[in-house]
Protein backbone atom coordinates (compact mmCIF):
# COMPACT_ATOMS: atom_id res chain seq x y z
CA UNK A 1 0.00 0.00 0.00
CA UNK A 2 1.65 3.23 -1.15
CA UNK A 3 2.05 6.30 1.02
CA UNK A 4 0.22 8.38 -1.60
CA UNK A 5 -2.80 6.11 -1.40
CA UNK A 6 -2.83 6.38 2.39
CA UNK A 7 -2.59 10.16 2.22
CA UNK A 8 -5.51 10.40 -0.20
CA UNK A 9 -7.53 8.09 2.03
CA UNK A 10 -6.89 10.33 5.06
CA UNK A 11 -8.12 13.44 3.28
CA UNK A 12 -11.22 11.70 1.88
CA UNK A 13 -12.05 10.48 5.39
CA UNK A 14 -11.58 13.96 6.80
CA UNK A 15 -13.77 15.41 4.04
CA UNK A 16 -16.64 13.18 5.19
CA UNK A 17 -16.27 14.40 8.80
CA UNK A 18 -16.09 18.02 7.67
CA UNK A 19 -19.24 17.59 5.57
CA UNK A 20 -21.11 16.18 8.59
CA UNK A 21 -19.85 19.09 10.67
CA UNK A 22 -21.07 21.64 8.13
CA UNK A 23 -24.55 20.09 8.00
CA UNK A 24 -24.90 19.98 11.79
CA UNK A 25 -23.48 23.49 12.33
CA UNK A 26 -26.27 24.92 10.18
CA UNK A 27 -28.69 23.78 12.90
CA UNK A 28 -26.85 25.60 15.66
CA UNK A 29 -23.41 26.95 16.54
CA UNK A 30 -24.20 28.51 19.90
CA UNK A 31 -22.61 27.50 23.20
CA UNK A 32 -25.59 25.34 24.19
CA UNK A 33 -25.00 23.18 21.10
CA UNK A 34 -21.26 23.06 21.75
CA UNK A 35 -21.41 22.27 25.50
CA UNK A 36 -24.53 20.07 25.82
CA UNK A 37 -25.76 19.25 22.28
CA UNK A 38 -28.96 21.09 23.35
CA UNK A 39 -29.46 18.21 25.83
CA UNK A 40 -31.22 16.22 23.15
CA UNK A 41 -28.84 13.36 22.32
CA UNK A 42 -30.17 9.85 21.72
CA UNK A 43 -28.82 7.49 24.38
CA UNK A 44 -27.99 4.71 21.90
CA UNK A 45 -25.90 7.08 19.77
CA UNK A 46 -24.09 8.29 22.88
CA UNK A 47 -23.46 4.72 24.06
CA UNK A 48 -22.07 3.58 20.73
CA UNK A 49 -20.04 6.74 20.15
CA UNK A 50 -18.49 6.48 23.62
CA UNK A 51 -16.96 3.14 22.61
CA UNK A 52 -14.70 4.89 20.11
CA UNK A 53 -13.78 7.60 22.61
CA UNK A 54 -12.99 5.13 25.39
CA UNK A 55 -11.06 2.71 23.18
CA UNK A 56 -8.92 5.16 21.20
CA UNK A 57 -5.76 4.35 19.29
CA UNK A 58 -4.28 2.96 22.50
CA UNK A 59 -6.67 0.04 22.53
CA UNK A 60 -6.51 -0.32 18.77
CA UNK A 61 -2.72 -0.62 18.59
CA UNK A 62 -1.14 -0.86 22.02
CA UNK A 63 -3.42 -3.46 23.65
CA UNK A 64 -2.92 -6.11 20.91
CA UNK A 65 0.82 -5.38 21.07
CA UNK A 66 0.93 -5.85 24.85
CA UNK A 67 -0.31 -9.44 24.52
CA UNK A 68 3.11 -10.63 23.38
CA UNK A 69 5.15 -8.18 25.44
CA UNK A 70 8.53 -9.47 26.69
CA UNK A 71 7.12 -8.97 30.20
CA UNK A 72 4.72 -11.83 29.55
CA UNK A 73 1.53 -9.82 29.90
CA UNK A 74 -0.71 -12.01 27.70
CA UNK A 75 -4.41 -11.38 28.55
CA UNK A 76 -3.69 -9.81 31.96
CA UNK A 77 -5.24 -6.56 30.67
CA UNK A 78 -8.63 -8.26 30.81
CA UNK A 79 -8.41 -8.29 34.61
CA UNK A 80 -8.16 -4.51 34.41
CA UNK A 81 -11.16 -4.45 32.03
CA UNK A 82 -13.27 -6.35 34.56
CA UNK A 83 -12.37 -3.66 37.08
CA UNK A 84 -13.38 -1.05 34.47
CA UNK A 85 -16.81 -2.69 34.17
CA UNK A 86 -17.39 -2.49 37.92
CA UNK A 87 -16.27 1.15 37.83
CA UNK A 88 -18.75 1.95 35.04
CA UNK A 89 -21.60 0.50 37.10
CA UNK A 90 -20.60 2.60 40.12
CA UNK A 91 -20.57 5.69 37.91
CA UNK A 92 -24.05 4.91 36.58
CA UNK A 93 -25.52 4.31 40.04
CA UNK A 94 -23.71 6.97 42.10
CA UNK A 95 -22.24 9.81 40.03
CA UNK A 96 -24.70 10.18 37.14
CA UNK A 97 -27.73 10.65 39.47
CA UNK A 98 -25.76 13.35 41.32
CA UNK A 99 -24.85 15.21 38.14
CA UNK A 100 -28.42 15.10 36.78
CA UNK A 101 -29.95 16.09 40.11
CA UNK A 102 -27.73 19.19 40.16
CA UNK A 103 -28.30 19.87 36.41
CA UNK A 104 -24.58 20.36 35.76
CA UNK A 105 -22.87 21.39 32.53
CA UNK A 106 -19.40 21.03 34.00
CA UNK A 107 -19.21 18.23 36.55
CA UNK A 108 -16.71 20.28 38.58
CA UNK A 109 -19.48 22.70 39.52
CA UNK A 110 -20.35 20.09 42.15
CA UNK A 111 -17.05 20.80 43.90
CA UNK A 112 -17.81 24.54 43.95
CA UNK A 113 -21.17 24.00 45.63
CA UNK A 114 -19.81 21.39 48.01
CA UNK A 115 -16.41 22.84 48.95
CA UNK A 116 -15.90 26.34 47.59
CA UNK A 117 -14.35 28.49 44.87
CA UNK A 118 -10.69 27.45 45.29
CA UNK A 119 -11.59 23.76 45.44
CA UNK A 120 -13.69 24.15 42.31
CA UNK A 121 -10.92 25.81 40.33
CA UNK A 122 -8.47 23.19 41.58
CA UNK A 123 -10.67 20.32 40.40
CA UNK A 124 -11.20 21.95 36.99
CA UNK A 125 -7.45 22.63 36.67
CA UNK A 126 -6.63 19.01 37.53
CA UNK A 127 -8.95 17.87 34.74
CA UNK A 128 -7.39 20.26 32.23
CA UNK A 129 -3.89 19.00 33.03
CA UNK A 130 -4.93 15.33 33.22
CA UNK A 131 -6.96 15.26 30.03
CA UNK A 132 -4.36 17.24 28.09
CA UNK A 133 -1.65 14.75 29.06
CA UNK A 134 -3.74 11.61 28.46
CA UNK A 135 -5.11 12.91 25.14
CA UNK A 136 -1.62 13.84 24.01
CA UNK A 137 -0.44 10.30 24.80
CA UNK A 138 -3.28 8.81 22.78
CA UNK A 139 -2.79 11.02 19.76
CA UNK A 140 0.97 10.63 19.99
CA UNK A 141 0.72 6.87 19.56
CA UNK A 142 -1.29 7.14 16.37
CA UNK A 143 0.79 9.94 14.88
CA UNK A 144 3.89 7.76 15.35
CA UNK A 145 2.27 5.15 13.12
CA UNK A 146 1.24 7.68 10.47
CA UNK A 147 4.71 9.24 10.58
CA UNK A 148 6.52 5.92 10.18
CA UNK A 149 4.34 4.48 7.43
CA UNK A 150 3.19 7.59 5.53
CA UNK A 151 4.80 10.96 6.17
CA UNK A 152 8.43 9.83 6.41
CA UNK A 153 8.06 8.81 2.76
CA UNK A 154 7.50 12.48 1.85
CA UNK A 155 10.18 13.78 4.19
CA UNK A 156 7.55 15.56 6.30
CA UNK A 157 8.88 16.09 9.87
CA UNK A 158 7.06 14.72 12.91
CA UNK A 159 5.91 18.17 14.21
CA UNK A 160 4.21 18.88 10.87
CA UNK A 161 2.35 15.55 11.02
CA UNK A 162 1.07 16.38 14.50
CA UNK A 163 0.08 19.87 13.37
CA UNK A 164 -1.83 18.47 10.38
CA UNK A 165 -3.76 15.96 12.51
CA UNK A 166 -4.80 18.60 15.04
CA UNK A 167 -5.74 21.08 12.32
CA UNK A 168 -8.10 18.57 10.71
CA UNK A 169 -9.71 17.81 14.07
CA UNK A 170 -10.07 21.50 14.93
CA UNK A 171 -11.80 22.30 11.64
CA UNK A 172 -14.72 19.91 12.14
CA UNK A 173 -15.22 20.45 15.89
CA UNK A 174 -14.90 24.17 16.61
CA UNK A 175 -18.37 25.21 15.40
CA UNK A 176 -20.87 22.85 17.05
CA UNK A 177 -18.65 20.83 19.38
CA UNK A 178 -20.54 18.07 21.19
CA UNK A 179 -23.50 18.20 18.81
CA UNK A 180 -21.17 17.31 15.94
CA UNK A 181 -19.17 14.77 17.93
CA UNK A 182 -22.22 12.72 18.94
CA UNK A 183 -22.75 11.98 15.23
CA UNK A 184 -19.15 11.75 14.01
CA UNK A 185 -18.05 9.54 16.91
CA UNK A 186 -20.92 7.14 16.19
CA UNK A 187 -19.71 6.84 12.61
CA UNK A 188 -16.08 6.50 13.67
CA UNK A 189 -16.85 3.85 16.28
CA UNK A 190 -18.59 1.84 13.56
CA UNK A 191 -15.45 2.09 11.40
CA UNK A 192 -13.17 1.18 14.34
CA UNK A 193 -15.15 -1.88 15.46
CA UNK A 194 -15.75 -3.09 11.90
CA UNK A 195 -12.05 -2.83 11.09
CA UNK A 196 -11.15 -5.10 14.03
CA UNK A 197 -13.57 -7.83 12.96
CA UNK A 198 -12.43 -7.70 9.34
CA UNK A 199 -8.74 -7.71 10.36
CA UNK A 200 -9.32 -10.82 12.49
CA UNK A 201 -10.96 -12.48 9.50
CA UNK A 202 -7.98 -11.78 7.23
CA UNK A 203 -5.41 -12.87 9.82
CA UNK A 204 -7.35 -16.10 10.41
CA UNK A 205 -7.56 -16.64 6.65
CA UNK A 206 -3.79 -16.13 6.34
CA UNK A 207 -3.27 -18.72 9.08
CA UNK A 208 -5.73 -21.12 7.38
CA UNK A 209 -7.98 -21.00 10.45
CA UNK A 210 -11.73 -20.66 10.78
CA UNK A 211 -13.01 -18.34 13.50
CA UNK A 212 -13.85 -21.36 15.69
CA UNK A 213 -10.39 -22.87 15.10
CA UNK A 214 -8.77 -19.54 15.96
CA UNK A 215 -10.40 -19.56 19.40
CA UNK A 216 -8.91 -22.98 20.09
CA UNK A 217 -5.53 -21.88 18.71
CA UNK A 218 -5.46 -18.82 20.97
CA UNK A 219 -6.44 -20.86 24.01
CA UNK A 220 -3.59 -23.34 23.39
CA UNK A 221 -1.00 -20.65 22.65
CA UNK A 222 1.44 -18.96 25.02
CA UNK A 223 -0.53 -15.72 24.89
CA UNK A 224 -3.85 -16.55 26.52
CA UNK A 225 -3.36 -16.49 30.30
CA UNK A 226 -6.04 -14.21 31.76
CA UNK A 227 -5.81 -14.41 35.55
CA UNK A 228 -2.56 -13.92 37.45
CA UNK A 229 -2.25 -14.95 41.09
CA UNK A 230 1.53 -14.77 41.52
CA UNK A 231 3.06 -13.19 44.62
CA UNK A 232 0.63 -10.44 45.66
CA UNK A 233 3.33 -8.15 47.01
CA UNK A 234 5.75 -8.18 44.07
CA UNK A 235 3.64 -8.95 40.99
CA UNK A 236 2.09 -5.98 39.19
CA UNK A 237 -0.25 -8.33 37.37
CA UNK A 238 -1.94 -9.88 40.42
CA UNK A 239 -5.70 -10.20 39.96
CA UNK A 240 -6.63 -8.10 43.00
CA UNK A 241 -4.31 -5.24 42.00
CA UNK A 242 -5.65 -5.17 38.45
CA UNK A 243 -9.30 -5.26 39.56
CA UNK A 244 -8.82 -2.47 42.10
CA UNK A 245 -6.80 -0.42 39.64
CA UNK A 246 -9.49 -0.90 36.99
CA UNK A 247 -12.28 0.21 39.31
CA UNK A 248 -10.67 3.38 40.60
CA UNK A 249 -8.95 4.41 37.37
CA UNK A 250 -12.36 4.16 35.68
CA UNK A 251 -14.14 6.19 38.34
CA UNK A 252 -11.46 8.88 38.04
CA UNK A 253 -10.80 8.86 34.27
CA UNK A 254 -14.46 8.45 33.26
CA UNK A 255 -16.78 9.39 36.13
CA UNK A 256 -14.72 12.42 37.20
CA UNK A 257 -13.68 13.38 33.67
CA UNK A 258 -15.59 16.07 31.79
CA UNK A 259 -14.89 14.37 28.46
CA UNK A 260 -16.98 11.19 28.77
CA UNK A 261 -19.42 12.64 31.30
CA UNK A 262 -20.21 15.50 28.94
CA UNK A 263 -21.67 13.00 26.49
CA UNK A 264 -23.76 11.36 29.23
CA UNK A 265 -25.08 14.72 30.36
CA UNK A 266 -26.32 15.46 26.84
CA UNK A 267 -29.01 12.76 27.22
CA UNK A 268 -32.58 13.89 27.97
CA UNK A 269 -32.77 12.41 31.48
CA UNK A 270 -31.02 10.20 34.02
CA UNK A 271 -32.86 7.08 32.84
CA UNK A 272 -31.49 7.38 29.32
CA UNK A 273 -28.03 8.28 30.62
CA UNK A 274 -27.91 5.13 32.79
CA UNK A 275 -29.25 3.02 29.93
CA UNK A 276 -26.41 4.41 27.84
CA UNK A 277 -23.81 3.58 30.49
CA UNK A 278 -24.97 -0.02 31.04
CA UNK A 279 -25.08 -0.70 27.29
CA UNK A 280 -21.66 0.88 26.85
CA UNK A 281 -20.21 -1.32 29.64
CA UNK A 282 -21.32 -4.58 28.02
CA UNK A 283 -20.02 -3.63 24.58
CA UNK A 284 -16.77 -2.27 26.06
CA UNK A 285 -15.94 -5.60 27.75
CA UNK A 286 -16.75 -7.60 24.62
CA UNK A 287 -14.71 -5.34 22.33
CA UNK A 288 -11.65 -5.57 24.58
CA UNK A 289 -11.81 -9.38 24.53
CA UNK A 290 -11.75 -9.14 20.73
CA UNK A 291 -8.77 -6.76 20.78
CA UNK A 292 -6.82 -9.11 23.03
CA UNK A 293 -7.70 -12.05 20.78
CA UNK A 294 -6.47 -10.07 17.79
CA UNK A 295 -3.20 -9.48 19.65
CA UNK A 296 -2.68 -13.21 20.17
CA UNK A 297 -3.42 -13.92 16.51
CA UNK A 298 -0.97 -11.23 15.39
CA UNK A 299 1.85 -12.80 17.42
CA UNK A 300 0.96 -16.29 16.15
CA UNK A 301 1.04 -14.89 12.60
CA UNK A 302 4.34 -13.11 13.24
CA UNK A 303 5.99 -16.24 14.62
CA UNK A 304 4.78 -18.34 11.71
CA UNK A 305 6.08 -15.86 9.13
CA UNK A 306 9.30 -14.83 10.87
CA UNK A 307 8.18 -11.25 11.52
CA UNK A 308 9.96 -9.46 14.35
CA UNK A 309 8.49 -6.74 16.52
CA UNK A 310 9.55 -3.44 14.85
CA UNK A 311 12.28 -1.42 16.55
CA UNK A 312 11.84 2.13 17.79
CA UNK A 313 13.72 4.39 15.40
CA UNK A 314 15.16 6.43 18.29
CA UNK A 315 15.93 3.90 21.02
CA UNK A 316 16.39 0.86 18.74
CA UNK A 317 14.35 -1.23 21.19
CA UNK A 318 11.42 -3.52 20.21
CA UNK A 319 8.18 -1.54 20.20
CA UNK A 320 5.10 -3.76 20.54
CA UNK A 321 2.83 -0.83 19.62
CA UNK A 322 4.05 -1.13 16.04
CA UNK A 323 3.45 -4.85 15.44
CA UNK A 324 -0.18 -4.44 14.33
CA UNK A 325 0.53 -1.68 11.78
CA UNK A 326 3.63 -3.53 10.57
CA UNK A 327 1.62 -6.66 9.75
CA UNK A 328 -1.46 -4.85 8.45
CA UNK A 329 0.37 -2.46 6.14
CA UNK A 330 3.35 -4.55 5.02
CA UNK A 331 2.40 -8.25 5.20
CA UNK A 332 -1.33 -8.59 4.47
CA UNK A 333 -3.19 -7.72 1.26
CA UNK A 334 -4.45 -4.31 0.20
CA UNK A 335 -7.94 -4.77 1.70
CA UNK A 336 -6.86 -5.41 5.32
CA UNK A 337 -4.34 -2.57 4.93
CA UNK A 338 -7.19 -0.19 4.06
CA UNK A 339 -9.29 -1.61 6.89
CA UNK A 340 -6.48 -1.07 9.40
CA UNK A 341 -6.00 2.47 8.18
CA UNK A 342 -9.73 3.12 8.54
CA UNK A 343 -9.67 1.85 12.11
CA UNK A 344 -6.59 3.79 13.21
CA UNK A 345 -7.84 7.07 11.75
CA UNK A 346 -11.26 6.56 13.34
CA UNK A 347 -9.60 5.84 16.68
CA UNK A 348 -7.46 8.97 16.34
CA UNK A 349 -10.24 11.39 15.53
CA UNK A 350 -12.87 9.84 17.85
CA UNK A 351 -10.65 10.27 20.90
CA UNK A 352 -9.02 13.60 20.18
CA UNK A 353 -12.08 15.46 18.91
CA UNK A 354 -13.96 14.50 22.06
CA UNK A 355 -11.09 15.51 24.35
CA UNK A 356 -10.57 18.83 22.58
CA UNK A 357 -14.25 19.66 22.97
CA UNK A 358 -14.26 18.66 26.65
CA UNK A 359 -11.18 20.76 27.39
CA UNK A 360 -12.78 23.75 25.70
CA UNK A 361 -16.05 23.20 27.58
CA UNK A 362 -14.36 22.92 30.96
CA UNK A 363 -12.29 26.07 30.48
CA UNK A 364 -15.19 28.09 29.06
CA UNK A 365 -17.61 27.00 31.79
CA UNK A 366 -15.33 26.66 34.80
CA UNK A 367 -13.11 29.69 34.19
CA UNK A 368 -15.17 31.97 31.92
CA UNK A 369 -18.77 31.29 33.05
CA UNK A 370 -20.10 30.73 29.52
CA UNK A 371 -22.82 28.28 30.65
CA UNK A 372 -24.92 31.12 32.02
CA UNK A 373 -28.13 31.56 30.01
CA UNK A 374 -27.27 35.08 28.85
CA UNK A 375 -23.93 33.83 27.48
CA UNK A 376 -25.09 30.83 25.47
CA UNK A 377 -25.90 32.75 22.27
CA UNK A 378 -23.71 35.80 22.83
CA UNK A 379 -21.68 36.37 19.64
CA UNK A 380 -18.59 37.61 21.47
CA UNK A 381 -18.57 34.57 23.75
CA UNK A 382 -18.86 32.25 20.77
CA UNK A 383 -15.77 33.92 19.29
CA UNK A 384 -13.96 33.57 22.62
CA UNK A 385 -14.89 29.88 22.67
CA UNK A 386 -13.33 29.48 19.21
CA UNK A 387 -10.12 31.04 20.53
CA UNK A 388 -10.09 28.70 23.54
CA UNK A 389 -10.62 25.73 21.21
CA UNK A 390 -7.70 26.89 19.09
CA UNK A 391 -5.56 27.43 22.20
CA UNK A 392 -6.05 23.85 23.41
CA UNK A 393 -5.19 22.55 19.94
CA UNK A 394 -1.86 24.37 20.20
CA UNK A 395 -1.34 23.07 23.75
CA UNK A 396 -1.89 19.46 22.64
CA UNK A 397 0.59 20.04 19.83
CA UNK A 398 3.27 21.25 22.23
CA UNK A 399 2.72 18.40 24.72
CA UNK A 400 3.03 15.78 21.96
CA UNK A 401 6.28 17.32 20.75
CA UNK A 402 7.65 17.09 24.29
CA UNK A 403 6.48 13.47 24.64
CA UNK A 404 8.24 12.54 21.42
CA UNK A 405 11.55 13.74 22.85
CA UNK A 406 11.76 11.14 25.60
CA UNK A 407 9.15 8.38 25.27
CA UNK A 408 10.47 4.84 24.75
CA UNK A 409 7.89 2.49 26.25
CA UNK A 410 4.36 1.23 25.68
CA UNK A 411 1.85 4.07 25.56
CA UNK A 412 -0.91 2.08 27.25
CA UNK A 413 1.27 1.69 30.34
CA UNK A 414 2.26 5.36 30.31
CA UNK A 415 -1.33 6.57 30.14
CA UNK A 416 -2.49 4.68 33.21
CA UNK A 417 0.69 5.50 35.10
CA UNK A 418 0.14 9.20 34.40
CA UNK A 419 -3.51 8.88 35.44
CA UNK A 420 -2.47 7.54 38.85
CA UNK A 421 -0.78 10.87 39.56
CA UNK A 422 -2.99 13.37 37.75
CA UNK A 423 -6.47 11.99 38.44
CA UNK A 424 -5.81 10.82 42.02
CA UNK A 425 -6.61 14.18 43.70
CA UNK A 426 -9.97 14.28 41.87
CA UNK A 427 -10.75 10.87 43.33
CA UNK A 428 -9.98 12.18 46.82
CA UNK A 429 -12.00 15.38 46.36
CA UNK A 430 -15.16 13.61 45.22
CA UNK A 431 -14.82 10.82 47.79
CA UNK A 432 -14.58 13.36 50.59
CA UNK A 433 -17.48 15.39 49.22
CA UNK A 434 -19.77 12.37 49.00
CA UNK A 435 -18.74 10.59 52.22
CA UNK A 436 -18.10 13.44 54.67
CA UNK A 437 -21.28 15.48 54.40
CA UNK A 438 -21.02 16.84 57.94
CA UNK A 439 -17.55 18.36 57.42
CA UNK A 440 -16.52 21.55 55.63
CA UNK A 441 -13.09 21.87 54.07
CA UNK A 442 -10.69 24.79 54.41
CA UNK A 443 -11.14 25.98 50.84
CA UNK A 444 -7.86 27.93 50.73
CA UNK A 445 -5.75 24.86 51.63
CA UNK A 446 -7.33 22.46 49.10
CA UNK A 447 -5.00 23.43 46.18
CA UNK A 448 -1.95 22.74 48.37
CA UNK A 449 -3.31 19.31 49.41
CA UNK A 450 -3.91 18.40 45.75
CA UNK A 451 -0.27 19.21 44.94
CA UNK A 452 1.24 17.42 47.94
CA UNK A 453 -0.78 14.20 47.45
CA UNK A 454 0.79 13.23 44.07
CA UNK A 455 4.28 14.05 45.42
CA UNK A 456 3.74 11.71 48.39
CA UNK A 457 2.31 9.11 45.99
CA UNK A 458 5.44 9.24 43.85
CA UNK A 459 7.60 8.81 46.95
CA UNK A 460 5.55 5.74 48.00
CA UNK A 461 5.73 4.25 44.50
CA UNK A 462 9.50 4.68 44.28
CA UNK A 463 10.28 3.14 47.69
CA UNK A 464 7.48 0.64 48.37
CA UNK A 465 9.31 -2.30 46.80
CA UNK A 466 12.53 -1.78 48.75
CA UNK A 467 10.86 -0.86 52.07
CA UNK A 468 7.86 -3.22 52.32
CA UNK A 469 8.36 -5.46 49.28
CA UNK A 470 5.16 -4.26 47.57
CA UNK A 471 5.10 -3.24 43.90
CA UNK A 472 2.34 -0.90 42.77
CA UNK A 473 0.59 -0.88 39.41
CA UNK A 474 -2.62 0.94 38.45
CA UNK A 475 -3.95 0.72 42.03
CA UNK A 476 -1.48 3.50 42.88
CA UNK A 477 -4.34 5.92 42.11
CA UNK A 478 -6.05 4.71 45.31
CA UNK A 479 -3.06 5.82 47.38
CA UNK A 480 -3.10 9.21 45.67
CA UNK A 481 -6.80 9.64 46.34
CA UNK A 482 -6.33 8.47 49.94
CA UNK A 483 -3.59 11.05 50.60
CA UNK A 484 -5.92 13.75 49.25
CA UNK A 485 -8.84 12.47 51.35
CA UNK A 486 -6.74 12.37 54.55
CA UNK A 487 -5.43 15.88 53.91
CA UNK A 488 -8.96 17.20 53.41
CA UNK A 489 -10.22 15.43 56.54
CA UNK A 490 -7.58 16.78 58.92
CA UNK A 491 -7.87 20.34 57.59
CA UNK A 492 -11.69 20.37 57.67
CA UNK A 493 -14.13 21.13 60.47
CA UNK A 494 -17.39 19.59 61.59
CA UNK A 495 -20.45 21.54 60.49
CA UNK A 496 -23.77 21.59 62.30
CA UNK A 497 -25.56 21.76 58.97
CA UNK A 498 -25.35 18.49 57.05
CA UNK A 499 -24.80 18.92 53.33
CA UNK A 500 -27.54 17.28 51.25
CA UNK A 501 -25.69 16.69 47.97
Amino acid sequence: MSSSTILIFIFVYFGILLLISQVISKKGQDNDSFFKANKNSKWYLVAFGMIGTALSGVTFISVPGEVGSPNGEQFKYFQFILGNAIGFIIIAKVLLPLYYRMNLTSIYSYIEQRMGFNSYKTAASIFLVSRTISSAFRLYLVVIVLQRYVFDFYGIPFPMTVFLALTLIFLYTYKSGLKTIIITDTLQTFFLVTSVFITIYFVCDSLNLTVIESISTIRKSNYSQVFFFDNFLTSKYHFVKQILGGIFVTIAMVGLDQDLMQKNLSCKNIGEAQKNMFTFTGVFVLINIIFLSLGALLYIYANKNGISVPLDLVTNKPRTDLLFPEIALNHLSIVPAFIFLLGIIAATFATTDSALTALTTSFCVDFMGMDKTENLSNTNNIKRRHLVHFGFSILLFLVIIVLNSFNDSSVVALIFKAASYTYGPLLGLYAFGLLQKSRRVNDRIVPVICIIAPILTYFVSEHSTSVIGYTFDNELIIINGLFTYIGLYFTSKTSEEKISF
